[in-house]
């Protein structure tokens, strides 16, 4: 549910602290913008559009990669930045809330940190400073509806086994799908980028679109988070969006 600002944004926004997308972000969002070593205030000061400045793919794909595949030929497209689903000027990403209704449905939606989109390409990126790549929430508390909740405590399906138009095994390798007593899943593992993999392969299919899957963070948090990376990586079916997969570090991207 989007708010209204309640208070003024922190310093750390080095510019647009006016514009019209701080009225619609969620205050978890804002909330992050106010804390030291703010990723969200680090993914704004980087990607927001500077007057004269656009962003293209093509410089972003020549930026080296922390793992991911080098384009010889980068594609050409100019791409507008939509921060947790909105533009600067606080406009919705087009077709986003139908894609997040068929992946999330009821339950609560996939928050993607930023979502640039060309004319023939979308990226959706997810943004890391001090945290690691999210786990499933409901596994963690032992409330996984496949594992954990039997007999009378049988509450419903989890939806990424159960709904054809959202079943993370359409997209990933994650071997059968889990039951009581079954040791930790991959899917809890990889929760939250398989999430964003399903959302994002959603939404550029509405838009006609090549899908690139990105996380950012910094260089030193990379041999903490590789492992889990290449074991969501090296599951993902698909071999042409496997190459579209990239991991960068904030530094290189600044360079860049």
């Amino acid at each position: 549910m989007s708010v209204r600002r309640r208070a003024p944004l922190p310093r750390a926004i080095l510019s647009g602290e006016n514009e019209g997308a701080f009225d619609h972000l969620p205050e978890t969002v804002i909330a992050n913008l106010r804390r030291a070593n703010s990723e969200n205030a680090r993914l704004w000061n980087t990607f927001y559009p500077r007057p004269g400045f656009e962003i293209q793919l093509a410089d972003l794909l020549s930026v080296t990669p922390l793992w991911g595949t080098r384009a010889e030929d980068p594609p050409k497209d100019r791409l507008q930045p939509y921060f947790w689903g909105f533009h600067p000027n606080g406009q919705r990403l087009e077709g986003l809330e139908e894609a997040l209704e068929e992946i999330d449905g009821a339950g609560p939606r996939t928050e993607i940190d930023l979502i640039l989109r060309g004319a023939a390409n979308v990226v959706v990126i997810e943004a890391k400073n001090l945290s690691t790549l999210g786990r499933c929430g409901r596994y963690q508390r032992r409330a996984c509806p496949e594992v954990h909740l039997t007999g009378d405590r049988w509450l419903e399906r989890c939806r990424y086994w159960e709904e054809h138009t959202s079943r993370f095994d359409d997209r990933l390798d994650f071997g059968s799908r889990p039951g009581p007593g079954a040791p930790p899943p991959p899917c809890a593992r990889h929760y939250q980028m398989a999430r964003t993999l399903l959302v994002g392969e959603a939404l550029a299919r509405r838009h006609a679109a090549s899908l690139h899957v990105w996380a950012i963070l910094p260089q030193d948090r990379w041999p903490s988070i590789e492992r889990s990376w290449l074991d969501f990586a090296g599951r993902v079916r698909d071999p042409e969006q496997w190459r579209r997969l990239r991991v960068v570090a904030w530094d290189d991207l600044r360079r860049g």
